[in-house]
């Protein structure tokens, strides 16, 4: 019996609209019409002066505490963020640089980014998936990157892009119906 999956999204935009926000919906909804899904989302545009104070956990607020904790204990992040200079952006960095590196082992993460032009589609290779695997995270097979001319503010208007984000999808769901199928405490990490 599957039982549904908390699915965190993590937005690495520091502002509102958001396209990296946009995408990250759109990639959890997807998710939503194949697995039941909870979702919570942790955006940096949310938090981002909360953020910037802080050079460890213990000196976040009660209210960023907690956005980390959600993503702990996730069961899937769908993470993302625009990018900068060939990179996710340094609020992202940051936030991960609080997040206990032991919390996401085996954890499956779905990386997306979204930038200016497809010049830094790379990015997501060479970028996010070392991120994560610093944390030995679970990087699911595609990401799915997406420039700015195929969303009007946050809304996707790229049929292309929506066939990659299901395409992604696809390639993800067997490893996170297994991961639906596991009982809870069986893959907390301690």
């Amino acid at each position: 019996m599957s039982r549904p999956l908390q699915v965190v999204i993590v937005a690495g935009s520091g502002r509102r609209p958001s396209r990296t926000l946009g995408l990250l919906h759109a990639i959890a909804a997807q998710l939503g019409q194949h697995l039941v899904i909870r979702t919570e989302v942790v955006a940096l545009s949310d938090l981002g002066g909360q953020l910037l104070s802080a050079t460890e956990l213990a000196q976040l607020p009660d209210p960023v505490r907690q956005k980390i904790a959600a993503i702990e204990s996730a069961d899937v992040l769908v993470a993302g963020s625009p990018v900068y200079r060939g990179s996710y952006s340094g609020l992202f960095k940051h936030l991960f640089d609080l997040v206990p590196q032991e919390s996401l082992i085996g954890k499956p993460v779905l990386l997306a980014a979204t930038g200016g032009s497809d010049r830094h589609a790379l990015a997501i290779d060479h970028q996010l998936r070392p991120l994560f695997a610093f944390f030995q995270a679970l990087t699911l097979p595609l990401g799915v990157y997406a420039n700015a001319l195929e969303f009007d503010n946050e809304t996707i208007i790229s049929p292309a892009l929506q066939e990659r984000i299901a395409l992604t999808v696809q390639r993800a769901l067997p490893v996170l119906r297994a991961v639906a199928a596991t009982p809870v405490q069986a893959h907390v990490h301690v």
